[in-house]
């Protein structure tokens, strides 16, 4: 007779959420991060998030040197591998002088859509010294939303100081940094999923095996 003791029979329970395999659903979100500064000049008006904000000085740049949406063009961009704002509208290039960057900006919303993504939410932080931009946010964030197509709550924007470190803390510069995610839209989504099961090989299935009488 056997005495052995038994092992007891351990349940694990599964997990609610489980991670996708690769493929649609690991390609359906994309991550990009976008960063710029421009100097702050005299003469100039200073423009960010597309709102205009009262001050004595402005950023310096070929285009109207809004920091906010170029770091948001080059977040999209980059979310796309679609490079960045530097190459699609080079400096060099007359037609971009002075040009407001909403106008860019709406052009690279417009790429995300025809590679078949929406843009999902975007999350910006200022670095600036001077001025104060507390009061303008609610216009920026509004704004913002409006030129990416989005509601207002998928836009995050905040500024902070450098605590007088650097060009920016000594008030010579104004930066922001920029993330954004796109996701695949389900029609794009669905066509893809399509195209992979047709160029699929078919499955082989084994040789039947002869039963013995």
């Amino acid at each position: 007779m056997n005495t052995a003791p038994r092992k007891a029979k351990v349940e694990t329970q599964k997990p609610r959420y489980v991670a996708r395999r690769s493929g649609v659903a690991g390609d359906a979100v994309r991550v990009g991060q976008g960063w710029d500064i421009h100097r702050l000049v005299a003469g100039r008006a200073l423009r960010l998030s597309g709102v205009d904000v009262p001050g004595d000085r402005g950023l310096l740049g070929h285009s109207d040197g809004d920091v906010v949406l170029h770091a948001v063009t080059d977040a999209l961009l980059g979310a796309l591998a679609a490079g960045d704002i530097g190459q699609r509208f080079p400096d060099s290039d007359p037609r971009y002088r002075g040009i407001d960057s909403a106008l860019l900006l709406g052009e690279v919303v417009e790429l995300v859509s025809a590679r078949g993504y929406r843009i999902g939410n975007v999350d910006v932080t200022i670095l600036a010294e001077q001025p104060k931009l507390a009061p303008h946010m609610p216009a920026m964030q509004r704004r913002l939303g409006e030129l990416l197509g989005v509601e207002a709550e998928q836009v995050g924007i905040k500024a902070k100081t450098m605590e007088a470190l650097g060009p920016i803390g000594a008030g010579e510069a104004i930066a922001a940094l920029a993330v954004a995610t796109v996701a695949e839209a389900r029609r794009a989504a669905a066509q893809r999923l399509r195209s992979r099961t047709r160029s699929a090989p078919p499955r082989s299935r084994p040789p039947r095996r002869s039963r013995k009488r």
